[in-house]
């Protein structure tokens, strides 16, 4: 038992000894560095938008008329830097975006408006350095769909994804971002868009490094079996070789 259990303890430790280093690293990463500061919250301005004015607001019934759809799965009234918004999902996945006091269809914002917004979401000492349209959303921003990257000029290169439509902040990232989110992806094992822990890579180390710590609880009984039966028998022979001596 003792052979197979060093055995098993020497490889398993080997083979799975970085990942646990990855996972040591990740957690103190992500224990060290406020969960605050990697979102950006310092950065993170609100908006002053003006309350909807239901007087001007095209009813829901009217929307859905003017719009003529029929396959409308959802939809949702937005409050956006550009305006009231209603927000037409249909049963396909696919969206519409109406002026919410017009009803009419509108179109991605432009670049002004799009700079205009990203100021509005966004305080602190660093200046607006570029503000590029996306047709693909990037991996970072971990959104589908068109939108524009605003750029800031501050410590920690902050960058707000507005959505193409209606102005609003998607998501926000920096530098801080990226570092976490390696570190965590190591963390997970999961390297892929989902960030999801429920994969067989993290289960299979996960155990393998369970039967590191179940070989090694087998190799230290044995091993203080084993200085315990010696000092029994180192205490047996003092006292055999004392009684000789009397």
């Amino acid at each position: 038992m003792l052979r197979w259990s060093i055995w098993f303890h020497k490889w398993i430790a080997l083979i799975v000894g970085v990942q646990v280093l990855g996972w040591v690293l990740g957690g103190l990463i992500m224990t060290a560095i406020p969960i605050e500061k990697v979102h950006g919250d310092q950065h993170a301005a609100t908006p002053a938008l003006a309350p909807i004015d239901l007087k001007k607001l095209v009813s829901l019934e009217k929307q859905l008329a003017l719009a003529d759809q029929t396959d409308v799965a959802s939809a949702t009234l937005k409050n956006t830097p550009r305006g009231p918004i209603w927000v037409l999902k249909s049963a396909a996945g696919s969206e519409g975006w109406w002026n919410a006091y017009t009803g009419e269809n509108i179109d991605e914002i432009k670049g002004p408006d799009a700079r205009r917004y990203a100021l509005m979401a966004y305080k602190g000492a660093g200046k607006l350095a570029a503000v590029d349209y996306e047709e693909t959303a990037p991996k970072e921003a971990q959104v589908s769909g068109p939108l524009w990257r605003a750029s800031f000029s501050d410590a920690e290169h902050t960058r707000l994804y507005l959505d193409a439509f209606t102005g609003e902040v998607l998501s926000r990232r920096s530098s801080l971002w990226g570092l976490y989110d390696v570190f965590y992806q190591i963390h997970i094992m999961n390297f892929g868009a989902s960030r999801s822990y429920n994969h067989p890579a993290i289960v299979i180390v996960t155990a393998a490094t369970l039967m590191i710590v179940l070989t090694g609880f087998v190799l230290l009984w044995i091993k203080i079996g084993r200085d315990l039966a010696g000092l029994l028998a180192r205490r047996s022979q003092a006292l055999r070789l004392g009684r000789a001596k009397t």
